[in-house]
């Protein structure tokens, strides 16, 4: 399982021109699903994102998480972050989870999140979405599991 973390003032996810999900400061975060994955992995990502430390204490250092400093997490399911990219011109696909165990395992992280977590948010899966960030620093890690 990826997940694609970004520290962010704020971000939104629209779906023909609603607001799904939104959050102030906190972490954005676009998530795959590879074909190996299972609950443990999902699990694991979740755990990392709750604790992972890139927000600045006092002396500008990273050492917060997002459960120290209780901001938002938004969680927005993307397949192509899945996509093998080593050669050719055109993704391929075949890297990521078929659509019954994606939209299985991503609610199944976005159950977990709001069970751990107060201000959870999040897309729509398989949606056409407009996400709109505002991101802090920027900051930009990728997550594997």
């Amino acid at each position: 399982m990826k997940g694609l973390l970004q520290r962010v003032g704020s971000a939104r996810v629209e779906v023909e021109g609603e607001v799904v999900g939104a959050i102030d400061q906190g972490l954005l975060v676009l998530v795959a699903v590879e074909p190996e994955d299972t609950r443990a992995s999902a699990d694991k990502l979740l755990h990392k994102l709750l604790n992972y430390r890139v927000f600045c204490d006092g002396q500008g250092k990273m050492n917060l998480s997002l459960k120290d400093v209780g901001g938002g997490l938004l969680l927005v399911s993307q397949f192509t972050l899945a996509a093998d990219t080593r050669s050719g011109m055109r993704p391929s696909f075949s890297t990521a989870a078929p659509p019954a165990l994606g939209i299985e395992l991503y609610d199944y992280l976005l159950a977990q999140a709001r069970s751990q977590h107060e201000a959870v948010a999040c897309g729509r899966f398989g949606a056409d979405m407009q996400v709109h960030l505002v991101n802090d620093g920027p900051v930009t890690f990728l997550l594997q599991t």
